[in-house]
């Protein structure tokens, strides 16, 4: 996945909220939206939050939308035991059990935590704060239409793109028995050799 990860930040009322890009789709941090109501346990307002029925229920919702893989039984399980004085749930539980794509966990010092698609992220600030939620949204928007923000999507996209045309050049030559070359050299005229025997093969 690392390969695939574009992260960028915005800043919501004086409080900085990671943006991970992943496969073409932007998480937003909820450990980060959290911050700002628990600065030394975001995990547990997290927490809180999956604990309630309306969260499961909106949750199973939008992973029946937006999920073919997603556990429908196991969810309708949370579903039913949500709300209860005993019942817990973590992010890790919740993607674990349920195979939920909505949300991911990252680890690490830097960037790590929970994020998830923005439709939740905003259902999760408006838990936080409805007035919190429209900044938030504000300014996802202007990250969207930000050049900086666009022209690092564009980069990322010709990198992946430059990566599978390699792997394509290196494969066919391989197929072709061609000897050893000079990858930085050689690459175009190995190719060119690669082709022309191709095309005695077909003849």
């Amino acid at each position: 996945m690392k390969n695939n990860i574009i992260q960028s930040e915005m800043d919501v009322k004086g409080s900085k909220i990671n943006v991970v890009r992943v496969d073409g789709y932007e998480y937003i941090s909820l450990t980060d939206l959290a911050k700002t109501q628990n600065d030394e346990a975001p995990a547990d307002v997290v927490k809180n939050w999956l604990r309630n029925k309306e969260t499961i229920s909106f949750l199973g919702v939008w992973e029946e939308l937006n999920n073919e893989n997603f556990k429908v039984v196991e969810f309708d399980q949370f579903k039913n035991e949500a709300g209860r004085h005993a019942f817990t749930m973590s992010p890790q539980k919740w993607i674990r059990e349920t195979n939920a794509n909505g949300i991911i966990s990252k680890s690490g010092k830097y960037g790590g935590g929970t994020y998830a698609r923005s439709d939740i992220a905003f259902e999760f600030a408006s838990w936080i704060s409805p007035e919190f939620k429209l900044y938030l949204i504000k300014e996802f928007e202007r990250l969207k239409r930000n050049e900086t923000y666009q022209e690092k999507i564009e980069w990322h996209a010709n990198r992946l793109l430059s990566k599978l045309n390699y792997v394509v050049h290196t494969d066919a030559i391989k197929k072709y028995n061609v000897g050893s070359f000079n990858f930085e050299r050689g690459l175009l005229w190995d190719y060119l050799i690669c082709l022309r025997k191709k095309k005695k093969h077909e003849i």
